[in-house]
């Protein structure tokens, strides 16, 4: 084992308090990247989307994708990050949603160019009446 793999498995293991599986089978060149990714991705505070909106996220692309070790990842630390359940099941009925409507757009292949000048005239018109005081 490298001195870099040996460092990095010890900064996993203090901030999860194990080595996953998953980050033992990283060859080690590609380690010291990945976990560096992830930690600054996943657990940092610091970044512009506070962590439990990144983890509501991640789990609509987890259910869209439909791999279950993420569907789980991302539910556990969701509720970790303060996510309640009712926004875990909106978060999977705004994923389910989004993916009906992406099948029907693209499997009628609708025009793009027609579908931006509509949504651009909507969000005209939404921005409008929220400047007027209107109920979005």
């Amino acid at each position: 084992m490298s001195e870099d793999r040996a460092a990095v498995d010890r900064d996993i293991e203090e901030t999860l308090g194990l080595v996953p599986e998953f980050f033992e089978t990283i060859p080690d060149y590609l380690l010291p990247t990945e976990w560096a990714s992830f930690k600054s991705l996943q657990l940092s505070d610091q970044t512009a989307i506070p962590n439990k909106y990144k983890e509501l996220i991640g789990l609509a692309v987890s259910g869209a994708t439909r791999c279950r070790y993420c569907v789980y990842f991302h539910t556990e630390a969701a509720r970790l990050f303060g996510a309640t359940e009712d926004e875990i099941v909106e978060t999977a009925l705004i994923s389910k949603n989004t993916m009906g409507w992406s099948t029907y757009l693209n499997t009628l292949a609708f025009d793009y160019d027609k579908f931006v000048g509509e949504f651009d005239q909507i969000s005209a018109h939404v921005r409008e009446q929220m400047a007027a005081g209107a109920p979005a």
